[in-house]
């Protein structure tokens, strides 16, 4: 699974980092980054990703097509 962050919809809410610490990180800017995609399950990511108040996080399966949001 790929996991990308839109940055332009990332308020820092950081419900992602509570989730899957391994995975995300809110940067100076006070927005999430992917620190290591593959540091978590899939269903943690997907956790997180469901968490996201803004759906920023966007979740791709092996062949690129969008699974989530």
């Amino acid at each position: 699974m790929k996991v990308k962050v839109d940055r332009e919809l990332c308020i820092g809410a950081a419900n992602c980092v509570g989730i899957a610490p391994a995975v995300f990180k809110i940067d100076s800017e006070n927005k999430a980054i992917i620190l290591n995609e593959t540091a978590a399950d899939d269903d943690t990511i997907l956790n997180a990703a469901e968490a996201c108040p803004t759906q920023a996080i966007i979740l791709e399966d092996d062949q690129g097509n969008q699974i989530y949001p």
